[in-house]
Order: C-alpha cells, then structure tokens, then sequence
C-alpha cells in the first residue's frame, strides 16, 4: 500500500513536468532540425486552429512538392463539392423502356460515372439482377460508355512534360477490376499469371458484359462496342460507393489510381458537362481560392500527388486542414479518412508505442528524395493541432527524415 501511494505521488509529481512550453517545444524542434542535412529543404507549419497560435513556422511560404499530400485538396474539395453520401455509380440502362416481356428490344449499356471500385463480381450481380427480373434476350448490341469523363486516360496526355515513371491503369468515368486484367505468360517453361493494364476502358467492359450474359443464358444478338448512352435510356441495375468510403481508400491506402478517379469526377461533377484535368484544377483551385486559403506558390496538376510539377507550401496545407476542421457538414468524413498512426494505412508502423499513436490523423506522401506528413495531432492536454512536414533531400534517405518527422509529432504531444 505505501508502495502505491508514493507511486501515485510520484506520478503526481512527474507528470506536469512532462508538458512542455512553447519555447520548450521549438527548441526541441530546432534541436531536431539541426540533425538535417544542409542539402535538405524543409518546410514546417504547426498551428493551433482554437486558439489561432502558430507554435513553428519554417518556409510556410515556400513552394514544394507535397507527393500524396496532394490527395488532401483532392479529398477535400470532392467533400465540399458532393458531401460525404454522394453516390459514385456504375449503371446498366437501356433504351427499352418495356421490359415485361423479358427482352431488350434494342441495346443494353453500362456505363460509368465515376465508380473506380467496380469489381467483376460486381458485375456478375448485377447479371443476376437482369436474370431475375426475367431478361432472356437483348436484342442489339452490348455497350460500354465511359463519356462521364474524357479519354485523356494518361497523366502523361494531360500534364504536359510529365517525368514521373509512377504508371498508372487508364483513367476512365467506367472502371472494372482497377482496370487490370490477368494474363498468362509463359516464364521458365511455367506459365504464370500476371497482372496488365488494359487498352480500352469500355470496350473491356462491354466485352465482359456481354459474356458474362451469355453465361448466364441470356441471349445477345449482336456485338459489344463503346459508345454514348442515350439521354432517355432507362437504369435498370446500379451498383455504388459513397464517397465517403472512396476517400477512405485514397487517404489511408495513399491509392493513386483511386486518387486520380476522384480528380476526374470533380470535374465532371462540377462542370455538370465532362470530367477532365481542365475542370478538375480549376475547381481544386477556385476551392482554395473561395476559402481564403493561402494559394501563393501552388500549382496542381493531378489527384494523387505523383507529378512532381505539384507545388505547395505548408502554409497552403495548414490552411486546408483548418477549413476542414471547422466543416461541421464535412471534416468527420474528412478526418476519418486520414490514417491513424500506430493503428492503419501509411502510418500503421510509426509512432508506435508513443502518445501520437491513435492521436495522430494524418496523410503522408513519398516520392524520390520527398517525404512529407500533415494531419491533426490530439496532444496530452487535450488541445488540437495541425501539422505539416516537408522535406526535399538527396542525403540520408527516406527513413531519416520520416524519423525526424516521427520526432516532432512526438514532442508536440506535450504541448501545453
């Protein structure tokens, strides 16, 4: 018992010494940075967003390249533009309005409206659903239109000069499996499976609809082509995600193909005509803009942050995170979608076993001699704070300055 009691005063004695003041906090941040390299740039913005305090600023101004942080202004502004239940749809339609007698008489479309989850079993489903609503024969043709978006279907095509080497399946409004499909490939007298990008986004998908109708007994007449829907098509099966689910997948997972989906629906959304990388960053840009968030020095040039032509300063970050965290409508979609440290996505395995695991939200973004970090920290004292890490080096690599970063976050939890 007294073992116990002169623990829990020790506790009591112990524990107000660990939080930290301000100057505490930037010296030991400081102390920290001293260990960069010369040759690294950084950039370092820590504020609190109740109080409107900025504990450290480095280089908040200066432009950089933010890697996957770019998925932030992606996620945002589809959150802002749609609202977490939007719906991102997969359709078939058809322009047989009178299905009683269980044949289309004309074609059956599928087409894409921004859906990059869409699987083959989805399809498969949706397969049945036609079976069980008593369809036996079509009698046109098969058609897969991915008009939603243009078929500018490369970053490469619509970022003028790209360098990145990061290669991605086609960008397209209708999307099966990642738009990847297996083949087989004779390797030291075996034949193994492989993963390939496809060529044509709805013809592949016309394609496998059509077999997959005629595996189930349902009769095709003629071919299957791409196409455009006509407007008084008729829906007859759907298949969705909310978006709210999608960002999840961007933001914790870091997925770029997902990311660069997005990017096109923003535009397609917000243009109400056709989703392309025009509409995309103007909307991006007039939402930074509209928001009063610090837009000198930012240029965006895609969803997923791979081109290195994406320039950001912390300061443009911060301001971000700050809008979104007083976005009653939208930031817990917003923060629910950041990896959690120590727990999933990117930060599974850092700050493990610290107080920032579980009470770091972030995104973070790795390219070629970049690494950067941004998110919401819940300190010790209960207080939130919004950081963002940037760095650009070419010595000592990618694990140091991750390591840095990981430091800091850690100190800023006895922020008092």
């Amino acid at each position: 018992m007294k073992i116990l009691r002169y623990l829990l005063l020790s506790f009591l004695f112990i524990s107000p010494l660990l939080s930290l003041s301000e100057e505490e906090i930037r010296n030991k941040i400081d102390l920290l940075l001293s260990r960069l390299p010369s040759t690294t740039k950084a950039g370092i913005l820590i504020y609190n967003p109740l109080t409107e305090d900025t504990i450290y600023s480095l280089n908040h101004t200066v432009s950089m390249i933010p890697a996957s942080n770019t998925k932030l202004f992606t996620t945002a502004t589809a959150l802002s533009l749609m609202g977490g239940d939007f719906i991102l749809y997969t359709k078939i339609l058809s322009d047989d309005n009178n299905l009683d007698d269980g044949v289309v008489d004309g074609n059956l479309y599928i087409k894409g409206f921004g859906n990059s989850l869409f699987t083959s079993e989805d399809l498969q489903a949706m397969v049945n659903e036609l079976k069980d609503m008593g369809i036996t024969k079509i009698t046109g043709k098969i058609i897969g239109d991915d008009s939603y978006f243009d078929n500018i279907y490369m970053r490469d095509d619509w970022i003028t000069d790209e360098v990145a080497n990061v290669k991605l399946p086609p960008i397209s409004a209708l999307v099966i499996d990642n738009n990847k499909k297996i083949v087989q490939k004779k390797r030291r007298g075996r034949f193994r499976n492989y993963y390939v990008n496809i060529d044509n986004p709805p013809l592949n998908a016309a394609l496998l609809f059509r077999s997959k109708l005629l595996a189930a007994s349902i009769e095709v007449a003629l071919n299957a082509e791409e196409g455009i829907t006509p407007e008084a098509a008729v829906s007859i099966s759907e298949k969705g995600i909310e978006l709210r689910e999608l960002i999840k997948l961007i933001n914790k997972e870091s997925d770029n193909f997902l990311a660069e989906c997005l990017f096109k629906t923003i535009g397609a959304v917000s243009s109400g005509e056709q989703g392309n990388a025009f509409y995309s960053t103007q909307t991006i840009l007039t939402y930074i803009s509209d928001n009063g968030i610090f837009s000198k020095g930012t240029a965006i040039v895609d969803g997923s942050g791979i081109s290195r032509f994406d320039q950001v300063t912390v300061g443009a970050i911060t301001g971000l995170l700050e809008k979104m965290y007083f976005d009653v409508a939208n930031f817990d979609d917003f923060y629910n979608s950041l990896s959690i440290a120590g727990v999933d996505g990117t930060l599974k395995n850092r700050m493990t076993g610290s107080f920032a695991e579980n009470n770091f939200h972030g995104k973070t973004g790795t390219l070629n001699g970049v690494s950067s970090i941004s998110g919401y920290l819940t300190c010790e004292n209960g207080d939130d704070l919004i950081i963002s890490i940037f760095f650009e080096f070419s010595m000592n690599g990618a694990k140091f300055h991750r390591d840095i970063q990981n430091n800091i976050i850690q100190t800023l939890c006895n922020w008092n």
